[in-house]
């Protein structure tokens, strides 16, 4: 314990001199990420918020064809304009971003609408348009709302109530908390937490090794009367106790600069208090132990800083991959997915972001197998050290 002890502080010190060492634990990860993903919510939210403000503008083509949609849209607060061209134009104007919509009503549609028979309008979308994609689903709706008070008027017409064509009454109950509908825009946090805390011991982790041995102090350091496992669990230690303090600011980083992001303006509500932020911290602890071995090993193999930060720039990312599946399919939390680190983490955070309170078994899982897998790659890693090709 006490050479552990001595190597760990050896380590700790110097990469404490190091300012790349420095500025990847202790800025660009915990401070950049975060503020990056904050700025793109804010810009996000208030773009959405501002679309849904503005009233929709909507170019139509034949408006003489149909005076009475014409005003009802106008009524609904639509910003009518006058499009010259036909189907051809209108197609060509949304392809190339001119218009977002566009709709076009047939010279035919008065004589089918008073035949009886259903009037057919086109609107010109683009679905690939991301940002369009609000005003596209406002034309539908005021169509639609159309098309059904048409409906209603033809029935009362025929002395028929409208409710006959309305056999299932839908109301729709949200069951969802301000906290948990935050969850739209916050299903990647947990990505950023990871990915983070990794960066934290990267540059650690190489300097340990493949910097020990570019610098020709590894040879001289493993022919101490030390046992040599004493020796890398001081290594492995010295890099997660440099992911323990990403990690924490990183969290703390996060609670601050996300309440400058106004979620209340979409309904929604921030749980990510002190509380919350320490549970956050002490979820994410066990697999610190797991990426500072996992780092240690792959930087073993590397006989160069430079080979060995190819190598870790990889090997970060693969933690990661199990988060964005989760997040891509909405994977729910359950206990046969805590025995996979990384994605136990996720899920866990992401029901401490709704509010929800954790299932103990779904704790000790995540936390059994990620100590487990973490403490099976910091054996690994000693072995390696004890062979003596590592010094070759």
């Amino acid at each position: 314990m006490r050479a552990l002890w001595t190597v760990l502080c050896k380590e700790l010190v110097e990469n404490a001199r190091d300012r790349r060492t420095v500025l990847s634990a202790l800025v660009l990860g915990p401070l950049g990420a975060p503020l990056l993903f904050t700025v793109m919510m804010n810009l996000t939210l208030e773009r959405g918020r501002e679309r849904a403000e503005q009233p929709l503008e909507l170019p139509v083509a034949g408006q003489r064809a149909a005076p009475n949609l014409v005003a009802f849209l106008k009524g609904e607060g639509v910003r009518i304009s006058d499009f010259q061209g036909g189907a051809a134009a209108a197609a060509a104007a949304v392809r190339s971003h001119e218009a977002r919509v566009v709709l076009v009503i047939p010279d035919t549609y008065g004589e089918r609408l008073r035949a009886g028979e259903p009037a057919a309008v086109q609107l010109y979308t683009d679905s690939s348009d991301t940002g369009a994609r609000g005003d596209r689903v406002r034309a539908e709706a005021l169509l639609r709302g159309y098309g059904s008070q048409i409906a209603a008027w033809r029935l009362e017409a025929r002395g028929l109530s409208p409710l006959l064509a309305q056999p299932l009454a839908v109301d729709e109950v949200d069951v969802s908390t301000p906290a948990a509908r935050a969850l739209a825009v916050l299903g990647m946090l947990s990505y950023f937490i990871v990915f983070a805390t990794l960066m934290g011991g990267l540059y650690v982790a190489i300097d340990t090794t493949a910097g020990e041995r570019e610098r020709g102090s590894l040879e001289p350091l493993l022919t101490l009367p030390v046992p040599r496992r004493a020796l890398v669990y001081g290594k492995i230690l010295a890099a997660g106790a440099y992911m323990s303090l990403s990690l924490s600011l990183t969290v703390a980083t996060f609670a601050v600069s996300l309440r400058f992001v106004r979620f209340d303006t979409l309904g929604m509500a921030l749980n990510l208090g002190p509380r919350v932020a320490l549970a956050m911290v002490a979820v994410m602890l066990p697999f610190v132990l797991l990426g500072s071995a996992l780092m240690t090993i792959v930087a073993s193999f590397t006989r160069s800083y430079r080979e060995a930060q190819s190598w870790l720039a990889a090997v970060v990312l693969v933690p990661t991959l199990p988060i964005v599946f989760a997040a891509l399919y909405q994977v729910p939390s359950r206990a046969g997915l805590m025995w996979v680190p990384s994605l136990s983490q996720h899920l866990l955070i992401q029901s401490l972001l709704r509010g929800e309170e954790l299932k103990a078994s779904h704790v000790l899982l995540s936390v059994a197998a990620t100590l487990a897998l973490g403490a099976l790659l910091a054996w690994i890693a000693a072995r390696l050290y004890g062979r003596e090709r590592i010094l070759g």
